[in-house]
């Protein structure tokens, strides 16, 4: 069995504990301060400390990547994960890390737009497309909406125009671009390093 077995002895009372769990055992993949949690406990805990960025990405043709997204911003603790275009998205990569992480839904990238300028969170789009500066020596805000584009593509012509920065990635290879699962790893890696620090 992956995780921890049944509570050994009496079990603890209170609110953030599952019952059912306590009774079962624990095989979540969750933080091992977070065995027995409820799930809404793990919520409010994480709520309490979420970081200043958030991470938006195109989803115009059903991006496999998108999964992959939404269990890394969990793992750095994104204060949002936002798709933007079709609300369908495949979870699987995402290993129910989902139900810890908050997903918003945007039709459109004005739609997006719009709300970063109502929440005063700018979007930083993150392409390798002429004109952008290079992640490496950029400075992110501390509030930001991290914006990736379609595997393949990139961002759109609308994405890009609605961001109020553009930064790049450097690459060393043969290849065009990188996976954008993995290139959304870096960027959120890149905020991490420059306003949280080590992990406790």
């Amino acid at each position: 069995m992956i995780g921890v077995g049944p509570w050994d002895g009496t079990p603890p009372e209170g609110d953030r504990w599952d019952h059912d769990l306590l009774r079962d055992g624990d095989a979540r993949n969750v933080a091992d301060r977070y065995r027995y949690w409820t799930v809404e406990a793990i919520v409010a805990d994480l709520d309490r400390r979420r970081h200043g960025f958030h991470v938006a990405i195109e989803n115009w043709q059903h991006d496999f990547n998108i999964g992959s997204i939404v269990r890394t911003a969990n793992a750095f603790l994104a204060a949002e994960v936002h798709i933007v275009g079709k609300r369908r998205w495949n979870r699987r990569g995402a290993m129910v890390t989902d139900r810890y992480q908050h997903v918003r839904h945007h039709e459109t990238v004005d739609d997006l737009a719009a709300w970063a300028s109502e929440t005063a969170v700018p979007l930083i789009g993150i392409d390798n497309t002429a004109g952008s500066e290079p992640i490496e020596t950029a400075t992110l805000p501390q509030a930001c909406v991290l914006l990736f584009g379609q595997e393949g593509p990139g961002l759109s012509d609308e994405a890009r125009a609605a961001s109020a920065g553009l930064l790049s990635i450097a690459q060393f290879g043969s290849t065009r671009s990188i996976n954008a699962g993995a290139a959304a790893a870096i960027a959120m890696h890149a905020w991490i390093r420059a306003h949280a620090g080590p992990a406790a």
